[in-house]
């Protein structure tokens, strides 16, 4: 694919002269058309990308590495609105003008069920059935949705001066929860909270709200999800 210069030979037949050879060149500016998937984020303000520009969100980012690496078009469509909890984003799929499949889904939510002390019992209802909305709407193909796990807001200078020790323990139940979810239908998991937690020993991992993440530590989510999209959009 790309810029591909090639010789079209056309034979045909002349009267007098018998048959002959005409070969065209491809314009250098040619390009095949390139094969266009579509893309869901599904989120919270760690999907719409708050405080970062919006091409330097995740979904994005994540948008031209895969366009960069297998010469294609992605269309990104973002559902996603800072502050929201999982029965917001359940109320907005509801209402959202949504195509009726995806070629492949993400989903990140919970960090604002925590950060505002929503009773975990609810995350256990609803998160299932987010993630049952993305399966469908990646046409029921469970390979082609991708869960990630929710950041750590106790490593950021927002974070640092509450109890990092009580927040970390919470994020690590609803992830673990999710994950747990997530593989029961056969979802892939993918954990950037590691990442996350780097953020008092790398600033650069922080946006300057001194919460959410950079756009640096966004391309390293990206590193880990391109990885796993990629060989779906193949099949």
């Amino acid at each position: 694919m790309g810029k591909l210069l090639f010789t079209i030979l056309i034979f045909f037949s002349c009267s007098k002269s018998g048959d002959q050879m005409v070969s065209f060149e491809k314009p250098d500016n040619f390009e095949v058309e390139r094969p266009t998937y579509s893309y869901l984020a599904l989120g919270d303000s760690y999907t719409v990308g708050e405080s970062v520009t919006s091409k330097s969100s995740f979904p994005k980012q994540l948008e031209k590495s895969l366009e960069a690496s297998l010469r294609i078009k992605v269309q990104t469509q973002i559902l996603a609105k800072t502050g929201w909890r999982t029965d917001n984003l359940l109320d907005a799929i509801e209402t959202a003008d949504l195509k009726t499949s995806y070629d492949f889904v993400t989903l990140l939510i919970g960090v604002n069920n925590q950060y505002q002390d929503i009773p975990f019992a609810r995350y256990e209802k609803e998160f299932p059935e987010l993630l049952s909305h993305a399966i469908k709407l990646a046409n029921g193909n469970s390979a082609k949705v991708i869960v990630v796990s929710i950041p750590d807001w106790g490593f950021t200078p927002f974070g640092k001066n509450r109890d990092r020790q009580k927040i970390s323990a919470e994020i690590d139940l609803y992830n673990s929860f999710a994950k747990k979810v997530a593989e029961d239908s056969q979802v892939h998991f993918i954990n950037i909270t590691d990442i996350s937690r780097e953020g008092l020993e790398r600033p650069e991992l922080v946006a300057n709200d001194g919460l959410h993440p950079s756009k640096e530590a966004y391309k390293l989510f990206v590193e880990r999800i391109g990885p796993i999209i990629s060989p779906r959009l193949k099949d």
